[in-house]
């Protein structure tokens, strides 16, 4: 049933909102329009059985041959080339043309082999050209000639999920990003094995509960950093092969790891020959236009062969391959015309109006409603700068369905206060305001830094806080001032980010320890370097470094968040807030979160007001361990002292905050 006012039939998200309501008949509108949609698509199915696409269409072995098809209702003939037969345009291998623009060849058992190369050759009118076939499950590229072509993969044993009953932990969502290629220190592209055998045991340690995988899908441009991509059913050959991509989703079930994917369905990489971009000799199979930032193609979410390919997609990564779900990327690009390019987003009316892109709100509604039907545990996430209520609202209340949608305002934060500010200008209520301010109904993931950040021409945070000193006094025994503050602000922005969340917290791989510097794929301007596309891991492992110290930190910090589970079910209290000594203090359930931003003033007896009681410190920035200078006494049990103030059970917590210094406190 729809969760609804029983007078007015009102969806939940406007009876919660009452800013909304000017806004009510837009969101019906699309409520219902979801709803209508789902009915004329699935002809009375469900969505799951109408995403079977990825079962019919592409290459497929029966016990009684071959079978292959593909959607090109624009072609006149479409052939398949290959090893098979000698890359040459036979009758014998010539589809025949169904209905609906699908075409469909059967060939006997013995015609086509493990690893043979293939492709389609298509003929419209006017013109015809080598394609790789959408729905190809395997895409790989000749060493030599740079040349890809899909490829059969038939291997005499699939491989066998022994993890087949792993739930998510979702309490809170500890989110490790990663990118496999750059998963090693050699300057090489890493692989699915590698990223199993060295960093998956890594992510376990530290503490993190889920792996999003970046640049999954096949993409012709390694530089891309895999968001440009041309084969959607494809696994990134360069990385290994299906296998070795299942086998690391299962040990890391075995692990208590979930895995979710960066899913691309924003838009697609222009390439014709080895993408989408005119597989039928046509521009617009799949899309509507180009996005004018991006240089690629952007799906018509209203076409139903589109939503077909799409919804697929989501179906066969989770069905296939087991993973937990999906970060949707640039999901604001799909709900606005213009793909959100210039709008400010300042008030409700640029969320209801024309410039919404109804079809594709649609199908993000309908890729929630599949997912979830599929696995009603999976996680999905909106990559969305716009604020858009209700991205992650459920249906049923009257929202697209996301889980959660990503903070990526707090990491922009971040970067301009320590490009902007100088230090006596961290105002605790700015801060606070940036962290907390969200919609109450949904959920987010918070992060201080993304692969996003540190994209060449920026850099990491604690680059960004110590530059060109972490090249010579990162050696425990030096000391610098200019390392001491980096360190000890890049904790205190972890341990902020991470303790304000209402749903989960994200890291990208590396980051955790400090790594310097930034990212930058092979290019031509760069002479094709591996040198800031890898991970220096061996940083994090010598003992001499102060990388260990911010390793042993953020260590200790995900155990706290994946320790403490009523940390999401209570709400934050605050407890001090004082822009003039840049001190702020909070409550989430039985911890309470002290910070000093100030950069040289400590205070002794500081008081704040929080509920009576004994607390004990269980973490602190200033610890030696983590690379601080230890001036606070952890034995010490603190006691409250009732004070003069009438009304309230609250009493006095008086304690010692060293300067550039924060801690938590656990009630007894």
């Amino acid at each position: 049933m729809v969760s609804s006012d029983k007078k007015k039939g009102m969806l939940k998200i406007i009876q919660d909102d009452p800013w909304l309501k000017p806004y009510g008949d837009a969101i019906t509108g699309r409520y219902q329009y979801a709803s209508d949609r789902e009915k004329i698509l699935t002809g009375g199915k469900s969505l799951s059985e109408f995403a079977d696409g990825y079962l019919y269409f592409g290459l497929h072995k029966t016990s009684e041959g071959w079978t292959f098809r593909e959607w090109a209702p624009n072609a006149t003939a479409v052939y398949l080339i290959g090893d098979f037969n000698r890359w040459k345009k036979r009758e014998d291998f010539k589809l025949n043309r169904l209905k609906n623009g699908v075409w469909e060849l059967n060939m006997s058992l013995d015609c086509m082999h493990h690893e043979d190369l293939f492709k389609m050759f298509v003929e419209w009118k006017g013109g015809s050209g080598e394609r790789i076939p959408a729905w190809a499950q395997r895409v790989v590229q000749d060493p030599d000639t740079g040349i890809f072509s899909a490829q059969i993969w038939e291997p005499e044993t699939h491989y066998a999920f022994r993890n087949t009953t792993f739930k998510p932990n979702t309490n809170p969502l500890l989110i490790y990003e990663c990118h496999i290629g750059m998963a090693i220190e050699e300057e090489r592209v890493g692989t699915y094995d590698e990223f199993r055998r060295n960093v998956l045991p890594r992510v376990a340690k530290a503490g993190y509960n889920t792996l999003q995988i970046m640049a999954i899908q096949e993409h012709p441009y390694y530089g891309s950093f895999g968001y440009h991509v041309s084969g959607f059913f494809a696994p990134s050959s360069r990385f290994g092969t299906a296998e070795d991509l299942k086998r690391l989703i299962d040990e890391a079930h075995g692990m208590g790891i979930a895995v979710i994917m960066d899913l691309i369905q924003s838009h697609a990489v222009k390439n014709t020959v080895e993408g989408l971009g005119a597989l039928d000799g046509t521009r617009n199979l799949y899309f509507d236009g180009e996005h004018p930032a991006w240089d690629s193609l952007c799906f018509n979410y209203k076409r139903e062969g589109v939503i077909h390919f799409l919804l697929s997609n989501c179906k066969y990564w989770l069905e296939e391959f087991r993973f937990d779900g999906f970060r949707f990327d640039g999901v604001t690009s799909m709900l606005y015309r213009d793909h959100g390019i210039g709008s400010s987003f300042s008030n409700y009316d640029d969320y209801y109006n024309l410039n919404s892109n109804g079809d594709a709100i649609c199908y993000l509604t309908l890729a929630n409603k599949l997912i979830h039907e599929i696995n009603p545990k999976a996680i999905t996430i909106a990559e969305d700068v716009s604020g858009m209520p209700g991205i992650a609202t459920p249906f049923k209340q009257g929202g697209i369905g996301f889980d959660y949608r990503l903070a990526m305002g707090v990491p922009d934060f971040w970067i301009k206060l320590i490009k902007e500010s100088k230090d006596e200008q961290w105002k605790p209520t700015r801060i606070w305001w940036e962290l907390t301010n969200r919609r109450a109904d949904e959920k987010t993931i918070s992060y201080a830094e993304s692969h996003d950040q540190a994209l060449v021409g920026d850099k990491t945070i604690i680059f960004r806080l110590i530059d060109a000193e972490m090249y010579w006094h990162m050696m425990k025994e030096d000391t610098s001032f200019v390392v001491e503050r980096g360190i000890a602000l890049h904790k205190i922005i972890r341990l902020l980010t991470a303790s304000t969340i209402n749903g989960g917290y994200l890291n990208f791989m590396g980051n955790e320890f400090g790594h310097p510097e930034w990212v930058d794929f092979p290019r031509q301007g760069n002479g094709w370097s591996y040198k800031y596309a890898r991970r220096q891991w061996s940083l994090a492992d010598n003992s001499n470094l102060k990388y260990e110290y911010l390793g042993a930190f953020d260590r200790s910090l995900m155990k706290l968040m994946g320790k403490n589970k009523m940390l999401l079910k209570k709400g934050i209290i605050e407890r001090c807030m004082n822009d003039g000594d840049l001190v702020m203090a909070y409550q989430r359930d039985d911890l309470i979160f002290v910070v000093n931003l100030h950069p040289y003033k400590s205070f002794t007896g500081y008081g704040m007001l929080v509920e009576k009681g004994s607390y004990k410190i269980i973490l602190n920035t200033d610890s030696p361990q983590f690379g601080g200078f230890g001036l606070i006494n952890e034995s010490i049990e603190h006691f409250t002292q009732k004070g003069l103030e009438k009304n309230t059970d609250l009493e006095w917590l008086k304690l010692y905050i060293p300067a550039r210094t924060a801690f938590v406190l656990k009630k007894q």
